[in-house]
C-alpha cells in the first residue's frame, strides 16, 4: 500500500469499473460489482486489492497470490488460483497503469500564488494557476490554466507553458515554448546557451544562440536533464518524448514523436533522432548524424555514424546488433584461448 503521507487515494472501485478504465475483460465467473480498495504487488496483495501479471518469471508467485483481482494475459489466466477474479488483458501492464492511475490520480494545481513567489506584472497566468513559495516568473511569461510552478523553480522572460504543465522544484526555464501536459522534473534546466564556439588559436569565440527549445504536449523530462536552446535553428523535443534524469540535449537537437531516453544519455549538437527512437543508458550520439524512426540503441553505445530507420545497434563505435554480439563473442574466445 502507498504511504498515505505522500499518495493521495481515491476508490473503492468495481471489477466493472476497472475493466472500463483499462480496456480489460472480466473472465467469467468474476464478480463485476466486487469492489477493490487498492492496488498492490502480486505477493503482497490481498483480498481486496487489484494486483498484475506481466512477467512469466512470477507465475509462481501469481499461483499463490491472496489478491482480490489481478490484470493477466488470457493465455496465463489458468495458472490463477481458485477464487481470484481476472481482468484480461493482452497488455496487464499498461492495463495497470491505467488501474493504478484511477486509484492515484494525479494532484491538481491549487490556484493561487503563494506568499514569497515572485510574478512580474506583465505576465499572464491562467486563474487555475498554482505558484508555490519561491518560485519566479519572469516578464511576459505565460502560463495556461491547471499548470503548478513549483517551490523555487524559474520561469524566464517570454516563456510560454501550456496547459496542465508541472515544473518542478529548482527548475528553471528560458527560450522556450512548452506544450500541454508537460512535466518538467526538479532541477531540469532548459533554454540555456548551448555549447557554440568559434575555436581557434587565438581564442575561443562565442558563438550567440538565437534558437529556443521548443516542447510539444505530453513530455516528460526527468530530473536534473539539460537541454539547450537552439543556435539558430530550434532545439525541438516531439509529443510524447519521455526523458529520465541526468540526460544532456544539446543545441539543435530534434527529437521526433515518442522518443525515450534512458538516464546519462548525451546527444551532441544538431542530430536528428526521427519518430519512436529508443536510446539506452549512458548512450552517446555524436553530433549531425540522424538515426531513423524506430531505432533501438543498446546501452552504453558510442554513436558515431547515421542508422538507418528499424535499426538495433549496440557498442562503441555502435555496430548492428548480430554484429556486434559476434564480434563480443569472437573477443570472448579468443581470450579464454590466450595461452592454450
Amino acid at each position: 500500500m502507498a504511504d498515505p503521507r505522500f499518495f493521495a487515494k481515491a476508490g473503492p472501485f468495481t471489477l466493472a469499473e476497472l475493466a472500463e478504465r483499462s480496456g480489460a475483460a472480466l473472465a467469467k465467473g468474476s464478480d463485476p460489482t466486487l469492489r477493490m480498495v487498492d492496488v498492490a504487488p502480486i505477493d503482497t496483495a490481498g483480498p481486496d486489492n487489484v494486483s498484475f501479471l506481466d512477467n512469466k518469471k512470477y507465475v509462481e508467485a501469481f499461483g499463490h497470490s491472496h489478491a482480490g483481482a489481478c490484470l493477466v494475459h488470457p493465455d496465463l489466466a489458468s495458472k490463477a488460483p481458485d477464487g481470484m477474479a481476472l481482468l484480461l488483458s493482452s497488455d496487464p501492464y499498461r492495463a495497470y497503469a491505467m488501474v493504478a492511475g484511477l486509484f492515484y490520480p494525479p494532484v491538481p494545481a491549487v490556484p493561487g500564488i503563494a506568499a514569497g513567489a515572485s510574478v512580474d506584472s506583465t505576465a499572464k497566468l491562467h486563474p487555475t494557476v498554482e505558484v508555490e513559495p519561491g518560485a519566479v516568473v519572469g516578464a511576459r511569461a505565460e502560463i495556461g490554466r491547471g499548470s503548478r510552478i513549483c517551490s523555487n523553480a524559474v520561469i524566464g522572460a517570454g516563456v510560454v507553458l501550456g496547459e496542465d504543465c508541472i515544473v518542478g522544484a529548482g527548475a528553471t526555464l528560458s527560450h522556450a515554448i512548452v506544450g500541454n501536459r508537460v512535466n518538467i522534473y526538479p532541477g531540469v534546466r532548459i533554454g540555456q546557451d548551448g555549447f557554440g564556439f568559434a575555436m581557434g588559436a587565438q581564442g575561443h569565440l562565442k558563438v550567440p544562440q538565437l534558437g529556443r527549445v521548443v516542447i510539444h504536449d505530453d513530455v516528460e523530462i526527468g530530473a536534473n536533464t539539460t537541454i539547450d536552446r537552439g543556435a539558430g535553428p530550434d532545439t525541438i523535443v516531439g509529443a510524447g518524448c519521455k526523458i529520465d534524469n541526468l540526460v544532456q540535449i544539446g543545441h539543435n537537437v530534434h527529437l521526433g514523436r515518442g522518443c525515450i531516453l534512458v538516464a546519462q544519455v548525451g546527444i551532441a549538437g544538431s542530430a536528428h533522432l526521427d519518430d519512436f527512437v529508443v536510446v539506452g543508458g549512458q548512450v552517446g550520439i555524436a553530433g549531425h548524424l540522424h538515426i531513423g524512426a524506430g531505432v533501438r540503441i543498446a546501452a552504453q553505445s558510442g554513436v558515431m555514424r547515421d542508422i538507418e530507420a528499424g535499426g538495433t545497434v549496440g557498442g562503441s563505435p555502435a555496430l548492428p546488433m548480430t554484429e556486434w554480439l559476434k564480434q563480443s563473442a569472437m573477443l570472448g574466445q579468443m581470450a579464454r584461448n590466450k595461452g592454450r
